[in-house]
């Protein structure tokens, strides 16, 4: 089925998305399962030099990623 610059699209994901059945990738669990968070830098081009991780190591729950391999 071909369609012309400015025809109406039938979706067909939209019924289930409007109610409330659609399957989002945060809807997930799988095992082992970890979450990320990044931390952009208010500078541009900045060379990192280090990285202490000493503090969130402290915290439950967070995890080492040299054992997530």
């Amino acid at each position: 089925m071909k369609f012309a610059l400015g025809q109406a699209v039938p979706r067909t994901e939209d019924p289930r998305l409007l109610t409330g059945r659609g399957r989002y990738t945060d809807d997930f669990v799988l095992p082992r399962l970890a979450h990320a968070c990044v931390l952009r830098s208010p500078h541009a081009h900045a060379r990192i030099r280090s990285i202490d991780v000493r503090a969130a190591r402290q915290i439950p729950g967070v995890s080492d990623p040299s054992c997530m391999a």
